[in-house]
């Protein structure tokens, strides 16, 4: 079983879902949208407007949540994501893909959009993994999406539980250890947070820049790092897994990001 099956990567959870609608009167119909918390926003179409679903959805349920990417790096990241699915061809990063054929039903539309998403930057270059809910709808992604994104199957693992409490003498290590870059041996404590190694006992702790510097060496002409040698322990690492890493030392509160995919969803439907 490998990590994206069986392995909670710890923060929060931005994921953007497929439903598809098994209402006979209106089956086939789809709708793409955000949530920190799937399990929880399908009850919601489902409950129709009133409790928290869609307009677009509501009344025209049952609705299933049959695919999900997910792996954003932040809320932003994972509505843009959900923005360019919607509106493809309003996207310039995705001017190269065919609009809707005649006959193409809405379903292999939409993965057929979703499959250009994960091959065109800056989405090609995020540890997202293709998760489907529903593996009986499972079709083949063409183009078929990145190496580094894995294909998952059945619900999302589950979030891992908030950090506790550092000791007082274990944080004050950790406040030393942290001080200086690993790189650049300069003081870290103006940054939000530096990079850091999620393997057990490496002592690397990065400056954005200096760590991004060192991966790009590998992959000259690029902007952004995909992944790259970690200088302390050696063991390869993706660029998207250290930022997000770092993302989850300022998490914030769950309802806060319930109200803001209210106020996205809402603004992008209407």
């Amino acid at each position: 079983m490998g990590p994206a099956e069986g392995t909670a990567r710890p923060g929060r959870f931005f994921g953007v879902y497929l439903l598809y609608c098994l209402n006979p009167r209106h089956r086939g119909r789809v709708y793409v949208g955000f949530t920190v918390n799937p399990a929880r926003r399908v009850q919601q179409h489902n409950g129709g407007r009133k409790k928290g679903g869609a307009w677009r959805t509501s009344g025209r349920g049952p609705w299933e949540m049959v695919l999900i990417v997910h792996g954003f790096p932040c809320a932003v990241a994972a509505l843009r994501f959900e923005w360019a699915w919607q509106h493809p061809h309003a996207s310039r990063r995705l001017a190269h893909v065919g609009r809707r054929a005649r006959g193409e039903a809405s379903f292999a539309f939409h993965l057929r959009v979703l499959a250009h998403m994960l091959r065109a930057p800056p989405w090609a270059r995020l540890p997202l993994t293709l998760r489907w809910l529903r593996p009986d709808f499972r079709q083949d992604l063409c183009p078929l999406p990145p190496p580094h994104v894995p294909l998952a199957f059945g619900p999302p693992p589950p979030r891992a539980r908030r950090r506790g409490a550092v000791p007082s003498a274990d944080r004050e290590r950790d406040r030393v250890a942290e001080a200086r870059c690993t790189l650049c041996a300069c003081a870290l404590q103006d940054e939000e947070g530096p990079l850091c190694c999620p393997h057990p006992g490496c002592p690397l702790r990065a400056h954005v820049i200096c760590l991004a510097e060192e991966f790009l060496q590998e992959e000259p002409g690029q902007l952004l790092p995909l992944e790259g040698q970690c200088p302390g322990c050696k063991n390869s690492l993706l660029w998207g897994d250290l930022i997000w890493l770092r993302q989850t030392g300022t998490e914030e509160d769950e309802e806060d990001s319930e109200l803001e995919e209210e106020h996205w969803t809402d603004m992008l439907e209407n």
